[in-house]
């Protein structure tokens, strides 16, 4: 009997901890690219039936890339020339195209954000109320709006957006009307300047519009604003405050908040921010944000798997997967 346990004894110090395997629900996908071009749904679907990928956020992209006249060669990507973006709401017809010809129990994976308006138009709710009405019960969301984002600001043809203009104020109300939830591309500083420069242009829309579910992308951060300024110190406090402030707030943790915030260069994780995540359970989510090409996706999904791991058990599996369904609207279902 001794040599038995002894023997158990062995087994159980030797034997690893069962790893955990996690279901996603990416957040944050970009069924195009800038110039409206896709590796399409065929293969957006074999990259999510290998990657456990059950969900996926799928929106178009609301600007195009213009090949200028004096270019010679066409750009691979926005900041690929000095050439200008331009607002394309065509990109929601490419998005719902694709969703149509998929069967029933493929389209219940697929969670449609209308993004093609002009943000800086006080018509653009009138056509998002046109867009619904053209295709009931499809879309889900509304977003990636592009307001504050680094480059594709100033290639922007036209003003400026704020997450806080009067366009945007029409547009939360009717997000509000219809349930839907909005994801807020919305830096919150620039390049230079080491303080949460723009962030009231976030804060007030949070602070107004109390019905609205806001989905910030990459809490406000950017790949330029890291290249420029490395860690913003100042995140993670703002951050902590808004979630505090207002329950209508949800955090994209997509791309650029994985490094240097979630992980750092060795890949260790930041206790703090499991902190935050674990004080707020079901207000973070996690996405890939590709654009058009779907090769990476499971890469980029796994690539939280340490943050994931660090995290308690329940609340790993609402990050991964449940919280980005549970933001989406009541009456529709996650279609688990």
């Amino acid at each position: 009997m001794r040599n038995c346990l002894a023997a158990l004894c062995l087994v159980l110090t030797v034997t690893p901890v069962q790893a955990r395997e996690y279901h996603y629900s990416d957040s944050h996908l970009h069924f195009v690219d800038f110039f409206q071009e896709t590796d399409g749904m065929k293969q957006l679907l074999k990259a999510m039936n290998e990657s456990n990928i059950d969900h996926v956020m799928i929106s178009g992209i609301p600007v195009a890339k213009k090949w200028h006249e004096n270019e010679p060669k066409r750009p691979r990507y926005y900041a690929g020339d000095d050439a200008a973006v331009y607002w394309y709401s065509a990109t929601d017809v490419l998005v719902a195209a694709a969703l149509k010809e998929l069967d029933d129990d493929q389209r219940k994976r697929f969670h449609p954000f209308l993004s093609g308006f002009n943000p800086n138009d006080k018509n653009a709710d009138s056509h998002i109320r046109r867009m619904l009405d053209l295709d009931p019960g499809l879309w889900q969301g509304l977003g990636e709006v592009f307001t504050r984002h680094d480059d594709v600001t100033a290639l922007t043809q036209g003003d400026t957006p704020r997450a806080n203009n009067e366009a945007l104020t029409r547009v939360y109300h009717l997000a509000a009307e219809f349930d839907l939830p909005v994801m807020l591309h919305s830096n919150i500083t620039s390049k230079r300047e080491r303080n949460p420069l723009y962030l009231e242009e976030l804060e007030e829309p949070l602070r107004n519009h109390p019905h609205t579910r806001f989905i910030w992308a990459h809490a406000g951060t950017s790949m330029e604003l890291h290249r420029h300024q490395k860690k913003l110190d100042f995140l993670l406090p703002t951050v902590k405050r808004l979630l505090d402030d207002y329950p209508n707030l949800y955090i994209d943790l997509s791309w650029t908040m994985l490094e240097p915030y979630l992980l750092d260069r060795s890949g260790n994780v930041d206790p703090a921010w499991v902190a935050l995540v674990e004080r707020h359970p079901t207000r973070f989510m996690i996405g890939s944000d590709v654009v058009g090409r779907f090769d990476g996706v499971g890469e980029a999904m796994r690539a939280f798997d340490p943050f994931l791991d660090a995290l308690s058990e329940p609340t790993a599996e609402k990050v991964a997967r449940d919280n980005f369904l549970d933001v989406l609207p009541r009456n529709r279902g996650g279609g688990r």
